[in-house]
Protein backbone atom coordinates (compact mmCIF):
# COMPACT_ATOMS: atom_id res chain seq x y z
CA UNK A 1 0.00 0.00 0.00
CA UNK A 2 1.38 3.46 -1.02
CA UNK A 3 0.69 7.31 0.17
CA UNK A 4 1.62 10.07 -1.56
CA UNK A 5 1.77 13.14 0.56
CA UNK A 6 2.16 16.31 -1.76
CA UNK A 7 3.67 19.02 0.48
CA UNK A 8 6.25 18.51 2.50
CA UNK A 9 5.68 21.33 5.01
CA UNK A 10 3.98 21.36 8.75
CA UNK A 11 0.94 18.97 7.78
CA UNK A 12 2.66 16.76 5.42
CA UNK A 13 5.46 16.26 7.70
CA UNK A 14 3.38 15.29 10.28
CA UNK A 15 0.88 13.14 8.33
CA UNK A 16 3.78 11.01 6.94
CA UNK A 17 5.04 10.28 10.31
CA UNK A 18 1.80 9.46 11.70
CA UNK A 19 0.97 6.92 9.40
CA UNK A 20 4.38 5.18 9.34
CA UNK A 21 3.58 4.90 13.22
CA UNK A 22 0.13 3.59 12.73
CA UNK A 23 1.41 1.62 9.55
CA UNK A 24 5.50 0.51 9.76
CA UNK A 25 4.91 -1.69 6.27
CA UNK A 26 2.95 1.41 4.46
CA UNK A 27 4.70 2.98 1.89
CA UNK A 28 4.66 6.38 2.13
CA UNK A 29 6.57 9.18 -0.40
CA UNK A 30 6.33 12.97 0.32
CA UNK A 31 6.87 15.16 -2.95
CA UNK A 32 8.25 18.72 -2.38
CA UNK A 33 8.39 21.37 -4.96
CA UNK A 34 11.36 23.28 -3.33
CA UNK A 35 14.57 22.22 -2.93
CA UNK A 36 14.33 21.87 1.27
CA UNK A 37 11.37 19.96 3.32
CA UNK A 38 9.44 22.65 5.94
CA UNK A 39 11.18 26.08 4.76
CA UNK A 40 8.31 27.59 5.95
CA UNK A 41 8.19 25.96 9.00
CA UNK A 42 11.82 27.72 9.57
CA UNK A 43 9.81 31.30 9.71
CA UNK A 44 7.12 30.37 12.27
CA UNK A 45 6.80 32.62 15.29
CA UNK A 46 9.36 34.25 14.10
CA UNK A 47 11.80 31.85 13.85
CA UNK A 48 11.16 30.06 16.76
CA UNK A 49 8.25 28.23 15.87
CA UNK A 50 4.75 29.04 17.86
CA UNK A 51 3.68 25.03 17.79
CA UNK A 52 0.52 25.37 19.31
CA UNK A 53 -1.22 27.76 22.19
CA UNK A 54 -2.63 26.18 25.30
CA UNK A 55 -6.15 27.81 23.99
CA UNK A 56 -5.78 25.51 20.87
CA UNK A 57 -8.73 22.84 20.43
CA UNK A 58 -5.71 20.46 19.88
CA UNK A 59 -3.12 21.53 22.21
CA UNK A 60 -2.48 18.46 23.94
CA UNK A 61 -2.89 15.86 21.17
CA UNK A 62 0.25 18.30 19.38
CA UNK A 63 2.50 18.39 22.96
CA UNK A 64 2.28 14.58 22.78
CA UNK A 65 3.15 14.06 19.23
CA UNK A 66 6.35 16.26 19.50
CA UNK A 67 7.07 14.76 22.88
CA UNK A 68 7.28 11.20 21.50
CA UNK A 69 9.70 12.64 18.84
CA UNK A 70 11.80 13.85 21.46
CA UNK A 71 10.76 17.50 20.92
CA UNK A 72 10.48 19.27 24.60
CA UNK A 73 8.34 22.23 24.64
CA UNK A 74 7.52 25.55 26.78
CA UNK A 75 5.24 28.00 27.37
CA UNK A 76 4.99 31.50 27.63
CA UNK A 77 2.68 33.50 29.52
CA UNK A 78 0.42 34.01 26.91
CA UNK A 79 -0.12 30.30 26.10
CA UNK A 80 2.25 30.68 23.22
CA UNK A 81 3.99 26.97 22.98
CA UNK A 82 7.30 26.59 21.68
CA UNK A 83 10.29 23.74 21.47
CA UNK A 84 12.75 24.30 24.58
CA UNK A 85 15.13 25.51 22.11
CA UNK A 86 13.38 28.51 21.12
CA UNK A 87 14.16 27.69 17.91
CA UNK A 88 12.27 26.58 14.48
CA UNK A 89 15.37 24.86 13.54
CA UNK A 90 14.83 22.20 16.13
CA UNK A 91 11.43 21.50 15.15
CA UNK A 92 12.45 21.04 11.52
CA UNK A 93 15.14 18.72 12.85
CA UNK A 94 13.06 16.68 14.95
CA UNK A 95 10.34 16.10 11.85
CA UNK A 96 12.98 15.49 9.75
CA UNK A 97 14.58 13.07 11.64
CA UNK A 98 11.23 10.93 12.39
CA UNK A 99 10.90 10.24 9.05
CA UNK A 100 13.94 8.99 8.33
CA UNK A 101 14.01 7.01 11.33
CA UNK A 102 10.34 5.48 9.90
CA UNK A 103 11.32 5.13 6.44
CA UNK A 104 9.13 8.37 4.75
CA UNK A 105 10.52 9.19 1.54
CA UNK A 106 11.19 12.98 0.80
CA UNK A 107 11.61 13.57 -3.11
CA UNK A 108 12.11 17.31 -3.05
CA UNK A 109 12.47 19.43 -6.48
CA UNK A 110 9.60 17.78 -7.51
CA UNK A 111 6.70 19.98 -8.69
CA UNK A 112 3.55 18.19 -9.12
CA UNK A 113 1.55 18.27 -12.17
CA UNK A 114 -1.59 16.98 -11.86
CA UNK A 115 -3.63 13.96 -10.19
CA UNK A 116 -5.98 12.01 -11.83
CA UNK A 117 -8.96 10.33 -9.78
CA UNK A 118 -7.69 7.12 -10.13
CA UNK A 119 -4.62 8.50 -8.00
CA UNK A 120 -1.66 8.87 -10.86
CA UNK A 121 0.17 11.28 -9.72
CA UNK A 122 2.23 13.46 -12.62
CA UNK A 123 5.01 15.03 -11.58
CA UNK A 124 8.12 16.68 -13.22
CA UNK A 125 10.34 13.48 -12.18
CA UNK A 126 7.91 11.04 -13.64
CA UNK A 127 4.70 9.48 -12.55
CA UNK A 128 3.42 7.93 -9.11
CA UNK A 129 0.50 5.52 -8.59
CA UNK A 130 -1.07 4.98 -4.81
CA UNK A 131 -3.53 3.86 -3.09
CA UNK A 132 -4.04 7.34 -0.99
CA UNK A 133 -3.15 10.78 -2.08
CA UNK A 134 -2.95 13.63 0.54
CA UNK A 135 -2.99 17.09 -0.55
CA UNK A 136 -0.94 19.25 1.64
CA UNK A 137 0.74 22.24 -0.35
CA UNK A 138 -0.88 25.13 1.57
CA UNK A 139 -2.52 27.80 -0.17
CA UNK A 140 -1.40 30.99 -1.46
CA UNK A 141 0.62 32.57 1.53
CA UNK A 142 4.12 32.79 1.11
CA UNK A 143 4.98 31.01 -2.48
CA UNK A 144 8.99 31.54 -1.74
CA UNK A 145 8.62 29.19 1.58
CA UNK A 146 6.26 26.87 -0.61
CA UNK A 147 2.58 27.49 -1.06
CA UNK A 148 2.10 28.23 -4.33
CA UNK A 149 -1.62 27.56 -4.93
CA UNK A 150 -1.20 24.56 -6.90
CA UNK A 151 -2.67 22.16 -4.37
CA UNK A 152 -5.82 24.49 -4.47
CA UNK A 153 -5.54 23.82 -8.55
CA UNK A 154 -5.28 20.32 -7.95
CA UNK A 155 -8.41 20.11 -5.59
CA UNK A 156 -9.92 21.88 -8.13
CA UNK A 157 -9.29 19.93 -11.35
CA UNK A 158 -10.52 16.83 -9.22
CA UNK A 159 -14.03 18.28 -8.78
CA UNK A 160 -13.76 19.92 -5.67
CA UNK A 161 -15.10 23.73 -4.68
CA UNK A 162 -12.14 26.43 -4.21
CA UNK A 163 -13.97 29.30 -1.84
CA UNK A 164 -12.60 33.22 -2.61
CA UNK A 165 -8.63 33.23 -1.78
CA UNK A 166 -7.74 36.12 -0.28
CA UNK A 167 -4.68 36.99 2.13
CA UNK A 168 -4.86 36.88 5.95
CA UNK A 169 -3.06 37.63 9.06
CA UNK A 170 -0.77 40.41 6.75
CA UNK A 171 -0.10 43.65 7.07
CA UNK A 172 -2.70 46.35 6.32
CA UNK A 173 -1.38 49.28 4.09
CA UNK A 174 -2.39 53.00 4.51
CA UNK A 175 -1.58 56.02 2.23
CA UNK A 176 -1.83 57.98 5.47
CA UNK A 177 1.60 59.87 6.36
CA UNK A 178 1.67 59.30 10.31
CA UNK A 179 2.25 55.98 10.27
CA UNK A 180 5.31 56.75 8.31
CA UNK A 181 6.15 59.33 10.49
CA UNK A 182 5.59 56.91 13.41
CA UNK A 183 7.60 53.65 11.74
CA UNK A 184 9.38 51.31 14.47
CA UNK A 185 6.81 53.06 17.14
CA UNK A 186 4.53 50.12 19.03
CA UNK A 187 1.47 51.29 20.75
CA UNK A 188 -0.60 48.73 22.79
CA UNK A 189 -4.36 49.87 22.29
CA UNK A 190 -8.02 48.76 20.87
CA UNK A 191 -8.04 48.84 17.17
CA UNK A 192 -11.20 48.66 15.02
CA UNK A 193 -12.21 47.99 11.43
CA UNK A 194 -14.60 49.90 9.45
CA UNK A 195 -16.27 49.24 6.13
CA UNK A 196 -18.38 51.54 4.75
CA UNK A 197 -18.01 53.38 8.26
CA UNK A 198 -19.29 50.00 10.01
CA UNK A 199 -17.39 48.42 12.75
CA UNK A 200 -17.02 44.81 11.53
CA UNK A 201 -14.52 43.49 14.29
CA UNK A 202 -12.30 44.82 16.57
CA UNK A 203 -9.17 43.68 19.02
CA UNK A 204 -7.15 44.70 21.69
CA UNK A 205 -3.48 44.13 21.22
CA UNK A 206 -0.42 46.16 19.67
CA UNK A 207 -0.25 48.18 16.64
CA UNK A 208 3.19 48.54 14.97
CA UNK A 209 3.41 51.50 12.60
CA UNK A 210 5.13 50.95 9.41
CA UNK A 211 6.17 52.92 6.40
CA UNK A 212 3.59 51.26 4.77
CA UNK A 213 0.95 51.41 7.30
CA UNK A 214 -0.19 49.02 10.27
CA UNK A 215 1.63 45.93 11.27
CA UNK A 216 1.19 43.85 14.81
CA UNK A 217 -0.84 41.00 16.21
CA UNK A 218 -3.83 43.16 16.12
CA UNK A 219 -3.59 44.06 12.59
CA UNK A 220 -3.20 40.72 11.24
CA UNK A 221 -5.48 38.78 13.34
CA UNK A 222 -7.99 41.52 11.98
CA UNK A 223 -6.75 41.89 8.45
CA UNK A 224 -9.14 38.26 7.27
CA UNK A 225 -11.70 41.02 6.56
CA UNK A 226 -9.78 43.50 5.33
CA UNK A 227 -8.39 41.06 2.97
CA UNK A 228 -11.53 39.58 1.90
CA UNK A 229 -12.97 43.00 0.72
CA UNK A 230 -10.31 44.31 -1.38
CA UNK A 231 -10.26 40.96 -3.01
CA UNK A 232 -13.93 42.27 -4.01
CA UNK A 233 -14.23 43.93 -7.48
CA UNK A 234 -15.60 46.67 -5.71
CA UNK A 235 -13.90 47.11 -2.06
CA UNK A 236 -15.51 48.86 0.42
CA UNK A 237 -14.30 52.20 2.04
CA UNK A 238 -12.32 50.79 4.87
CA UNK A 239 -10.33 52.40 7.94
CA UNK A 240 -8.86 51.35 11.24
CA UNK A 241 -9.91 53.21 14.08
CA UNK A 242 -7.51 53.08 17.12
CA UNK A 243 -8.05 53.64 20.44
CA UNK A 244 -4.79 54.94 21.75
CA UNK A 245 -5.53 54.90 25.44
CA UNK A 246 -8.47 52.43 26.29
CA UNK A 247 -8.35 52.50 29.74
CA UNK A 248 -8.96 56.26 30.07
CA UNK A 249 -12.11 57.90 29.14
CA UNK A 250 -12.51 60.90 26.08
CA UNK A 251 -13.26 63.82 29.48
CA UNK A 252 -10.40 62.36 32.03
CA UNK A 253 -7.85 63.33 28.51
CA UNK A 254 -9.09 66.64 28.29
CA UNK A 255 -8.56 66.98 32.15
CA UNK A 256 -5.16 65.46 31.14
CA UNK A 257 -4.25 68.37 28.91
CA UNK A 258 -5.92 71.09 30.82
CA UNK A 259 -3.71 70.06 33.64
CA UNK A 260 -0.17 69.21 31.90
CA UNK A 261 -0.42 71.08 28.74
CA UNK A 262 -0.08 68.01 26.64
CA UNK A 263 -0.67 64.03 26.36
CA UNK A 264 3.45 63.47 26.42
CA UNK A 265 2.83 61.88 29.98
CA UNK A 266 0.06 59.11 28.57
CA UNK A 267 1.24 58.45 25.12
CA UNK A 268 4.69 59.59 24.55
CA UNK A 269 6.21 62.72 22.81
CA UNK A 270 6.15 60.92 19.14
CA UNK A 271 2.72 60.05 18.77
CA UNK A 272 1.56 63.45 20.83
CA UNK A 273 3.09 65.22 18.85
CA UNK A 274 1.44 63.36 15.63
CA UNK A 275 -2.08 63.60 17.21
CA UNK A 276 -1.56 67.29 18.53
CA UNK A 277 -0.74 68.23 15.14
CA UNK A 278 -3.68 66.42 12.98
CA UNK A 279 -5.92 68.35 15.90
CA UNK A 280 -3.69 71.81 15.42
CA UNK A 281 -3.20 71.99 19.10
CA UNK A 282 -7.10 72.01 19.68
CA UNK A 283 -7.52 70.13 23.11
CA UNK A 284 -10.84 68.60 22.81
CA UNK A 285 -9.66 67.19 19.49
CA UNK A 286 -6.62 66.28 20.37
CA UNK A 287 -8.54 63.90 23.40
CA UNK A 288 -10.95 62.83 21.05
CA UNK A 289 -8.54 61.71 18.25
CA UNK A 290 -5.92 59.56 21.18
CA UNK A 291 -9.91 57.73 21.40
CA UNK A 292 -10.77 57.64 17.90
CA UNK A 293 -7.50 57.88 15.68
CA UNK A 294 -9.03 57.48 12.13
CA UNK A 295 -6.38 55.91 9.41
CA UNK A 296 -7.54 55.12 5.58
CA UNK A 297 -6.54 51.41 4.71
CA UNK A 298 -6.71 51.06 1.06
CA UNK A 299 -4.86 47.62 0.51
CA UNK A 300 -3.30 44.46 2.42
CA UNK A 301 0.73 43.68 1.97
CA UNK A 302 -0.59 40.43 -0.40
CA UNK A 303 -0.33 36.93 -0.25
CA UNK A 304 3.72 37.21 -0.24
CA UNK A 305 3.13 38.84 3.31
CA UNK A 306 0.94 36.93 4.43
CA UNK A 307 1.11 34.12 7.60
CA UNK A 308 -1.89 31.92 5.98
CA UNK A 309 -4.65 31.76 3.22
CA UNK A 310 -8.23 32.95 3.60
CA UNK A 311 -10.64 30.13 2.02
CA UNK A 312 -9.67 27.07 0.49
CA UNK A 313 -10.85 23.78 -0.24
CA UNK A 314 -14.53 23.51 1.22
CA UNK A 315 -14.58 21.36 3.65
CA UNK A 316 -18.37 20.56 3.21
CA UNK A 317 -16.79 18.01 0.69
CA UNK A 318 -14.82 16.33 2.62
CA UNK A 319 -15.76 13.70 5.64
CA UNK A 320 -13.50 14.73 8.18
CA UNK A 321 -10.55 14.97 5.27
CA UNK A 322 -12.01 12.34 3.44
CA UNK A 323 -12.89 13.55 -0.47
CA UNK A 324 -16.52 12.68 -0.85
CA UNK A 325 -15.64 13.24 -4.33
CA UNK A 326 -12.70 10.93 -5.24
CA UNK A 327 -11.98 8.22 -3.16
CA UNK A 328 -9.42 7.90 -1.21
CA UNK A 329 -8.20 11.71 -1.77
CA UNK A 330 -7.84 13.85 1.39
CA UNK A 331 -6.72 17.40 2.61
CA UNK A 332 -5.12 18.44 5.15
CA UNK A 333 -3.32 21.84 6.59
CA UNK A 334 -4.01 24.96 5.01
CA UNK A 335 -5.30 23.88 1.87
CA UNK A 336 -8.66 23.66 3.57
CA UNK A 337 -11.16 26.86 4.04
CA UNK A 338 -9.77 26.92 7.97
CA UNK A 339 -8.39 29.84 9.57
CA UNK A 340 -7.62 31.54 13.21
CA UNK A 341 -6.26 34.15 14.49
CA UNK A 342 -2.04 34.41 15.65
CA UNK A 343 -0.55 32.58 18.43
CA UNK A 344 -0.09 29.15 17.17
CA UNK A 345 -3.50 28.18 16.62
CA UNK A 346 -2.95 27.92 12.59
CA UNK A 347 -0.41 25.64 13.51
CA UNK A 348 -1.85 23.62 15.98
CA UNK A 349 -4.52 22.76 13.38
CA UNK A 350 -2.15 22.25 10.69
CA UNK A 351 -0.56 19.24 12.78
CA UNK A 352 -3.54 17.92 14.25
CA UNK A 353 -5.18 17.93 10.32
CA UNK A 354 -2.29 15.78 9.46
CA UNK A 355 -2.65 13.50 11.97
CA UNK A 356 -5.96 12.96 11.86
CA UNK A 357 -5.84 12.16 8.01
CA UNK A 358 -3.65 9.65 8.78
CA UNK A 359 -5.37 8.21 11.25
CA UNK A 360 -8.59 8.23 8.65
CA UNK A 361 -6.26 6.51 6.72
CA UNK A 362 -5.34 3.61 8.58
CA UNK A 363 -9.23 3.16 9.12
CA UNK A 364 -9.98 2.95 6.15
CA UNK A 365 -7.61 0.28 5.00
Amino acid sequence: MTTIIIGAGASGLACAIRLKQNMPSQKVVILERLSQAGKKILATGNGRCNLTNEKADNCKEVISFFNDLGLITRTDDEGRVYPYSNTAVTVLETLLDGCDKSGVEIVTDCAVKAVTPQLEVKTSKGSYKADSVVIAAGGKAQSSLGSDGSGLEILKSLGHTITPLSPSLVQLTSPSKYPRKLKGHRAKCKMALLLNDEIVSEEYGEVLFTDYGLSGIVTMNLSRLAGINFAKKEPEKCHAVLDLVPEISENDLLNHIEKHGSLKGILGSRLNDIIEAQAKSDKEKTAHYAKNWKLIINGTKGFDFAQITCGGADTNEFDGYRSKIVPNLYACGEVLDRQFDCGGFNLDFAWHSGIAVADQISDNI
